[in-house]
């Protein structure tokens, strides 16, 4: 009896922080989307892939360049990025319009994101009358 309590005593000393939850244990990736058929455009983010599932607002994150989207888990789209250079946190995204060319045209979408095909983070930035894709992680 008196082992049982030592044994009970120190598992009720370890800190909270050193007990893993079961949402910590690893889980296999979910299944990706796949691009569009060849002739068809992507618009929205359920067509894009590479977004991370699982994602808490604010925590950080490690890669603001390429496939820097997730997505909360009650469904709110987010983006990895690194505000005036500080480590990279995840972020309310914009409204994003799937995959998208870097260089294409992107008319009355100022400040949209969307992905290239290579997972690149894009933006729509106007510049001298025209608006067109560009890095988001600039």
């Amino acid at each position: 009896m008196r082992s049982m309590n030592a044994v009970l005593a120190a598992v009720l000393a370890v800190p909270a922080w050193l007990v893993v939850a079961p949402s910590a244990i690893a889980q296999p990736p979910p299944t990706l989307p796949h691009l569009p058929p060849p002739g068809q455009e992507c618009n929205y983010p359920d067509c894009t892939p590479g977004i991370a599932p699982h994602i808490v607002l604010g925590s950080y994150c490690n890669n603001p360049t390429y496939y820097a989207f997730g997505v909360t888990d009650w469904g709110r789209l987010v983006f990895c990025g690194s505000p005036r250079r500080y480590e990279p946190r995840w972020f309310r995204s914009p409204e994003m319009h799937g995959i998208k060319n870097e260089g294409d045209l992107c008319p009355a979408l100022d400040g949209e994101v969307a992905q290239a095909p290579d997972g690149l983070f894009l933006t729509c930035v106007s510049r001298n009358s025209k608006s067109s894709w560009e890095r988001g992680d600039l």
